[in-house]
């Protein structure tokens, strides 16, 4: 337990302190209104949000948006294929990383500082679009699922992250294992595994949410409308502010169009995002879990 004379802060660090909890403050504000307004106008009758703004009243809700969007195929063609490609993405890259971090952190790895510079410096100098197209193209990936997940698939910044990590862990451990008559694969795969659940998460989630929204690559290299993922139908109706067909068969006017373009923004933004908000509270148990919780429970 903490003493009294602990817990009593100086004028000064209560100042501090209050300062920090106001800025903390302003910073959420800042990060729940935008949110807070999406969702409130994704229901809203978008004459009313244009001309009066925000609307609590029932009467001035509406539908329709979440509607229209459910209704179109290519919505949920695309939505499939991102969680397709963001799924099999994540595992592969999050199976890379781990394995390639592995030797990168014993010190008695041979060859281990050459490799760490190599990496390294992919980090600073690429090859550039168009090599990397024909790359991918002289490989037979164009238009397929591979051209999504395996270019990226390793992650330098992550692969420091995972080495620093098996830094961090004990030596004991694999001195412990060895004992035992394990060896290296015995040790990753029924020792060293369960300790890292919380980087393991931390890379699964980073990767999820990267591919997710993702569109660039898929805009390159996808040319089959059936393979493209959730992002570019949106890029149609969030940048270029042209819905899909099937959504405006009964609008004629070009003004009735703009609405409707501006209510389905809003519909598809709070979509898009449900399978992020709905994954991440499980992944958080991870985060604030210790960095040895799994070797210290027998």
């Amino acid at each position: 337990m903490l003493s009294k004379a602990t817990l009593q802060l100086s004028k000064k660090d209560k100042i501090i302190l209050r300062t920090g909890n106001v800025l903390l403050g302003l910073f959420i504000l800042l990060i729940f209104f935008p949110l807070f307004f999406i969702l409130i106008a994704s229901f809203m009758n978008p004459t009313v949000l244009n001309s009066s703004g925000l609307s609590f009243h029932v009467k001035d809700w509406s539908l329709d948006g979440y509607r229209r969007v459910l209704q179109n195929k290519m919505i949920w063609t695309g939505f499939l294929n991102s969680v397709i490609y963001s799924v099999v993405f994540s595992v592969l890259s999050a199976v890379v990383t781990m394995f390639a971090a592995y030797p990168l952190s014993k010190i008695d790895f041979k060859g281990r500082g050459f490799f760490n510079i190599f990496f390294i410096i992919t980090m600073f100098f690429g090859g550039g679009l168009m090599p990397t197209y024909l790359l991918v193209s002289n490989l037979h990936m164009i238009n397929t699922i591979w051209a999504m997940v395996l270019p990226n698939a390793l992650n330098v910044w992550n692969l420091i992250l995972a080495r620093t990590y098996y830094q961090s862990i004990p030596g004991e451990l694999r001195e412990a294992s060895l004992m035992d008559g394990a060896s290296d694969i015995v040790h990753f795969f029924k020792i060293l595994l369960p300790v890292c659940y919380p980087i393991l998460a931390v890379l699964l989630l980073w990767q999820f949410v990267g591919m997710w929204n993702s569109y660039f690559d898929a805009m390159i290299y996808l040319e089959d409308e059936v393979l493209q993922p959730l992002q570019l139908v949106l890029r149609s109706i969030l940048i270029q502010n042209t819905p899909e067909p099937g959504m405006i068969a009964d609008i004629q006017s070009l003004a009735e169009m703009s609405k409707l373009a501006e209510l389905l923004k809003y519909s598809t933004i709070i979509i898009s995002s449900l399978p992020l908000l709905i994954m991440y509270p499980f992944f958080q148990k991870y985060f604030d879990s210790g960095i040895m919780i799994g070797s210290l429970k027998g």
